[in-house]
């Protein structure tokens, strides 16, 4: 789940990191609340969107008065973000948040992410900061430092040490350096993170480092024992059938394509999206429904994906291990039934209770075309939508 910038500013605040004064608003009144507060004459105002690119889109400003705040924030409020990470579809800022300036010296980059090849959390450090971690390690490779973090969210010494040193820091500015990377890492520990990052993280004229910039991702999957992060998730930066998805508990993600996928474990998604482009078309969707899903959450998800004008045939690959074929079969049946099913429905079933499944589907009067493996159902489901 991402967050907004103040959002993960208010979390690594409680690690006693060096951010300068903000606040978050969502109405003029707010605003004009927000610079008596923190006493601004002069503030950066940005749009608060689950997206990058904020600064080349308009979306962050440097205002030089109070009058100019106003301007900006009224500007700011409702605008709508358009690039290549929102999709054309783009996302509306429903928040700006005003933060005081900081005179920037230098601009350093410091995140920390998992490491899925060697499956350890890591810090990684750059002194180029302002740039994507991905632009810089594309450019100057040699400028990015990896160091592991320990399970319980400690960075041994020694590795700080080269850290600070790899970063160019010296004196009270590598100290400071130091016990920022350490608060990192245990955040991105403690909070279940997938990404943690600090771009930049800036030195200003007395050498004194400031996190100016910061966005947080949490795993999915941690949300149960993350209430409180939980509680950020904004419906109003993802798309309607996300949101329905989030209130069933399925596993969905948009795209771009025109085949409708249910599966059941995201290996297996994965696999069918991928036989679907082989075969010549593009997935519409990613939907896993778990391997325990009820008849009910099958129907929710079923609905999910014909409320998506895009999609012209549906493909549903299930293999029954704790799924159980007659339950989704049931499913599949009473959410077409309940809205008209009128496009191409594939469906390839094996596993448990799988003679029942196809029973319950091949009496159920709808038409239904049935598959003997995934490569037969993603190559009729390619043939379907092409008529």
């Amino acid at each position: 789940m991402n967050t907004h910038e103040y959002q993960a500013k208010e979390i690594l605040q409680k690690y006693n990191l060096p951010i300068p004064e903000f606040g978050v608003a969502s109405t003029m009144k707010e605003v004009e609340s927000l610079i008596q507060e923190l006493h601004l004459d002069e503030a950066i105002v940005k749009i608060q969107v689950h997206a990058g690119g904020r600064g080349k889109a308009g979306g962050v400003k440097f205002a030089k008065s109070r009058d100019e705040i106003l301007e900006q924030a009224k500007k700011m409020l409702g605008m709508k973000m358009v690039n290549n990470q929102t999709g054309p579809e783009g996302v509306v800022a429903h928040q700006v948040m005003l933060s005081s300036p900081v005179d920037i010296h230098k601009e350093y980059y410091l995140g920390a992410i998992i490491d899925r090849e060697n499956a350890v959390p890591i810090l990684i450090a750059s002194p180029e900061g302002g740039m994507e971690i991905e632009e810089i390690a594309e450019k100057t490779p040699e400028k990015i430092l990896k160091v592991p973090i320990n399970l319980d969210g400690s960075v041994f010494p020694f590795r700080l040490r080269h850290l600070a040193k790899f970063m160019g820091w010296k004196g009270d500015t590598a100290k400071s350096g130091m016990k920022i990377a350490a608060a990192v890492a245990k955040a991105f520990i403690d909070v279940d993170a997938s990404l943690l990052e600090i771009n930049p993280l800036v030195i200003d004229p007395e050498g004194k480092l400031w996190v100016v910039d910061a966005k947080l991702g949490v795993d999915d999957n941690a949300l149960y024992r993350q209430k409180e992060i939980a509680k950020f998730f904004d419906p109003t930066q993802v798309s309607e059938n996300e949101v329905a998805a989030k209130e069933y508990d399925l596993a969905y993600v948009s795209l771009e394509g025109n085949i409708g996928c249910m599966v059941n474990g995201a290996g297996l998604a994965m696999s069918t999206m991928d036989i679907i482009n082989h075969y010549g078309a593009e997935p519409a969707n990613f939907l896993d429904v778990g391997g325990g899903a009820s008849k009910e959450k099958v129907a929710a998800g079923f609905k999910i994906i014909l409320s998506d004008p895009g999609v012209k045939a549906i493909l549903v690959n299930i293999f029954g291990g704790i799924m159980n074929c007659a339950t989704l079969a049931e499913g599949v049946i009473s959410a077409a039934s309940e809205m008209s099913l009128n496009i191409p429905l594939i469906v390839r079933l094996e596993g448990t209770n799988v003679e029942e499944g196809k029973r319950l589907i091949s009496e159920s009067g709808l038409k239904i075309i049935g598959a003997d493996s995934m490569a037969d159902a993603a190559e009729k489901a390619v043939k379907a939508i092409k008529g």
